[in-house]
């Protein structure tokens, strides 16, 4: 029987609380800084097993979020630019899960540098954390693109995702060390920037909003993910000449790896622990 809206605020106690103002409150730059040394002292302490599992949980997420990415783009008529950011804006959901889902994710995780700069974890389970990730990140993402070619998703508008994902793959391949790098950097300056951000709302529609536009800006601005590149090289590369090509995903992984650590371990962790780490 369903209740009126009179019987159930006479009858809901939770509903007659003032609400307090401060739970609704954004944190301060500040609070984030201790909040990120927090959270990587907790990532650090996990175990082999749910560090792995999690970081799996979220190359697949992240997976997911590059294949609506490419759907997405496939065949759009709004031009250039609006089209890449409806890309973006597609991509986004990836973060999203992997945040709201609490899942570990490798360009998130170079944050863990304002606690390790703080001394409260070691180098030796800094690294730990970032290979166990890193690895985790590539199976997952590696099981999407299996996943994927095996439910024929690839041949939707008679093979145009398929066209649309083998431009892309040979787009990065051809990608040089050192333009590969700086899109590395950018890319992750972004994805940390959201992890910050959102760290400071305190509802889950308010963390979805700080992420979506940084994410959508690193899609349509073409910067490199290099978990992102572990799904969209693989399912692009097996269009243009029937296999993966080991090196040449290998050749984009490196550079672009190393600027998202350069980005968001440097540019963002270290240079918010420098202003804000002692406060904290």
């Amino acid at each position: 029987m369903v209740q009126s809206l009179d019987d159930r605020d006479d009858n809901t106690e939770a509903d007659r609380q003032p609400v307090d103002p401060a739970a609704l409150a954004v944190l301060s730059p500040a609070q984030i800084a201790s909040l990120v040394d927090e959270v990587g002292v907790k990532k650090c302490a996990l175990s082999f097993q749910q560090t792995l599992m999690l970081a799996i949980l979220a190359g697949g997420f992240i997976a997911i979020g590059a294949m609506l990415f490419l759907v997405a783009i496939t065949g759009s008529e709004l031009g250039f630019g609006p089209t890449r950011l409806l890309g973006g804006a597609a991509f986004s959901i990836g973060l999203i899960a992997v945040v709201l889902g609490g899942a570990e994710l490798f360009t998130g995780n170079n944050l863990i540098v304002m606690a390790w700069a703080d001394g409260k974890v070691s180098g030796f389970a800094l690294l730990r954390n970032w290979v166990l990730v890193y690895i985790g990140n590539m199976i997952g993402a590696f099981v999407m693109v299996a996943l994927i070619h095996a439910s024929g998703i690839m041949t939707m508008g008679d093979g145009a995702v398929a066209e649309t994902a083998a431009v892309i793959a040979r787009e990065k391949l051809r990608m040089d060390f050192v333009e590969a790098v700086a899109r590395g950097v950018l890319c992750n300056v972004l994805i940390c920037l959201a992890v910050w951000m959102c760290m400071a709302a305190r509802r889950a529609s308010g963390k979805i909003m700080l992420i979506v536009f940084p994410i959508t800006a690193f899609v349509a601005l073409g910067f490199e993910h290099s978990v992102a590149n572990m799904f969209l090289i693989p399912i692009g590369a097996t269009y243009l000449h029937g296999t993966v090509d080991v090196m040449g995903l290998l050749g984009n992984l490196v550079p672009v790896t190393l600027g998202n650590i350069l980005g968001g371990g440097v540019l963002v962790g270290l240079v918010y622990w420098l202003v804000y780490g002692k406060e904290s």
